[in-house]
């Protein structure tokens, strides 16, 4: 947990109710938060205990993970797309930060989610900036491929191949039931903690969260109420209100660095920074993650991000924010 923490739990339009944690100041610079899968709001813990002191910190549970409810359809496909995520995001904003724009955080699906966020007309004036983690654009993504596969450079082939070789399980979270069976039984009960362990070389306390089956399980429908959709009707029109960040990890086994070559075609002010680290950066590198999203964050605040082209920086010390434990979760 996250000290001096705030509970609060706020209701959508179709009854699901989402659990929301906030700490610091309000009347300070907001960071809005959003976990991936299968992780649920406790993810970004280490890191906004680390912020709370100088912003405004507020996550909350994706519907259907940790302390927030599901959809009551059976068939998550209408309770899951990213309009109707865009759209508890909407009730979550007005209810706690109702007063100006927020600087949005995604890791992994909070980050698909915050490019949603970040090129919708609904959202503009309401977000700051974006900081992203480990998780593209469903439609850039979708553009990217088609780009690549239109020209067919060997360069090209190769890097189709090598994202497609990572993406495997996308494929196997649209089966039916084996998925749910297999986070119910045995990810469940030690196996998604050993290959974990085993991907990010580390452990910490707390991890993974007691909800994990719940949260895997309806998050499967993540996969299933958007992959398609997007890579089969992808929108072109989806650039960036916001100065963005993109955060690449080089050791992330899900994404490879050459998924985002195009990103200046739909990011007008990108922020890039490259760092030696797999995927889930907020609990690997806690003190790294919180110290990038205040420098980019106070940036922009300042008015010190450029307004037109990419500036891209890559992180020239791995060990930049090493030294400091992981909080309990």
């Amino acid at each position: 947990m996250i000290d001096g923490a705030r509970e609060h739990r706020v209701v959508t339009d179709d009854g699901v109710e989402l659990a929301v944690v906030e700490a610091g100041d309000p009347l300070r610079p907001t960071l809005w938060f959003l976990h991936g899968y299968p992780d649920c709001r406790d993810v970004w813990a280490p890191v906004m205990d680390r912020l709370r002191d100088r912003y405004h910190v507020v996550a909350y549970d994706v519907r259907g993970t940790g302390r927030s409810t599901a959809p009551p359809s059976a068939d998550g496909r209408d309770g899951y797309t990213l309009e109707r995520l865009e759209e508890d995001f909407l009730t979550v904003l007005d209810a706690l930060a109702p007063y100006g724009p927020v600087h949005l955080v995604g890791h992994d699906w909070g980050s698909v989610q915050g490019w949603e966020f970040a090129t919708s007309p609904r959202l503009q004036g309401g977000l700051a900036s974006f900081t992203s983690i480990s998780g593209p654009c469903l439609d850039h993504v979708a553009l990217w491929a088609r780009t690549r596969l239109r020209r067919r450079t060997s360069a090209d082939l190769r890097a189709l191949l090598d994202q497609a070789v990572r993406s495997w399980y996308i494929t196997a979270f649209r089966l039916p039931r084996l998925p749910e069976a297999l986070w119910r039984g045995p990810l469940a009960h030690g196996g998604w903690a050993a290959l974990w362990r085993a991907l990010e070389r580390t452990r910490v306390p707390g991890h993974p969260a007691p909800t994990l089956a719940r949260d895997a399980v309806a998050g499967l429908w993540l996969y299933r109420a958007n992959t398609r959709r997007r890579a089969r009707e992808p929108r072109p029109d989806r650039v960036a209100r916001v100065p963005v960040q993109l955060v690449v990890p080089e050791r992330d086994p899900f994404l490879g660095p050459r998924l985002y070559d195009d990103l200046d075609r739909w990011t007008p002010v990108l922020r890039r920074r490259t760092v030696d680290a797999g995927h889930w950066l907020p609990l690997t590198r806690p003190a790294l993650v919180a110290d990038l999203i205040a420098e980019f964050v106070d940036a922009v605040r300042v008015g010190s991000i450029p307004s037109v082209g990419r500036d891209h920086l890559v992180d020239p010390s791995p060990a930049l924010g090493r030294g400091h434990p992981h909080p309990a979760l």
